[in-house]
């Protein structure tokens, strides 16, 4: 099974924007990750002084302003990159941050130990929801506002290819599905973005950091859940959801699992 849109490890040569080379102050650049969208995530650097730099072109949609401050705000109280530099021109916008000492949650090595990386995914991603604060939380990240956006921005799902559990929806009958808002089951400060490569590991197996926090935000837990558990069948194959639930510390819940899917299905 595939995610719902192409991203990963892109080519060697993967084009280098000029202010990710002026970040880079002559360190060797290595690219890291690429999406569909033509966002792109280098390394700058090796070792514990390296760098990372996202890259958003102009009109792409990632806020990397709005990332910046919920790594900031969210640094306080778990593991996330200290933002190092913000910078924006008519090309695109760039976010620098410090290197964490770990390694994404599906490098070879941990997709030959699903075990430990989803248990760890698990562990880390329960820890998250019960430390950061709601009532101090900034930030939502409400089914009521991502159904508002899917909504506003409904034109650019009539070219959007749906993932398989979703394939047989039109663009109008997945909106309105995801209309119809479940009930709330906890209301957390969700990472946003929970898919595997954004929790990492120590060399040790112990958990290293979180990344990727542009969508933090206050939302029911299940937001994040329905995604990561959806993210291991992706990257370690099937028969890893529930030791995922199993370690975070809670029952299946079927129901919110689906609706959470396809709200993010319909999301930018």
């Amino acid at each position: 099974m595939s995610p719902p849109s192409f991203s990963g490890v892109p080519p060697r040569d993967h084009p280098v924007p000029d202010p990710i080379r002026e970040a880079a102050h002559g360190l060797p650049i290595e690219p890291v990750w690429a999406n569909e969208l033509g966002g792109s995530t280098f390394r700058l650097g090796a070792g514990p002084h390296a760098r990372y730099a996202k890259w958003a072109p102009a009109g792409s949609g990632p806020d990397l302003a709005g990332e910046a401050a919920r790594m900031r705000w969210a640094g306080t109280f778990v593991t996330v990159p200290r933002v190092l530099e913000l910078g924006s021109n008519d090309d695109g916008d760039w976010l620098v941050t410090a290197a964490l000492d770990g390694d994404m949650a599906v490098i070879d090595r941990w997709k030959a130990e699903p075990a430990t990386a989803v248990r760890v995914i698990g562990e880390a991603l329960r820890m998250f929801h019960d430390t950061l604060p709601v009532a101090d939380c900034p930030f939502s990240a409400s089914a009521e506002e991502r159904v508002a956006e899917a909504e506003r921005n409904a034109a650019r799902l009539e070219d959007r290819t749906f993932h398989p559990d979703y394939r047989h929806l039109t663009p109008a009958e997945a909106l309105k599905r995801v209309a119809d808002i479940p009930p709330i089951d906890e209301l957390v400060v969700c990472h946003g973005d929970t898919c595997a490569p954004n929790t990492l590991l120590a060399t040790d197996g112990s958990f290293a950091g979180h990344v990727d926090l542009g969508r933090l935000g206050v939302a029911d837990r299940w937001s994040d859940l329905a995604i990561a558990t959806w993210s291991t069948t992706w990257n370690y194959g099937e028969n890893w959801q529930e030791p995922l639930l199993d370690a975070y510390g809670v029952a299946p819940d079927a129901e919110r699992t689906e609706y959470y899917r396809l709200l993010w299905s319909v999301g930018p």
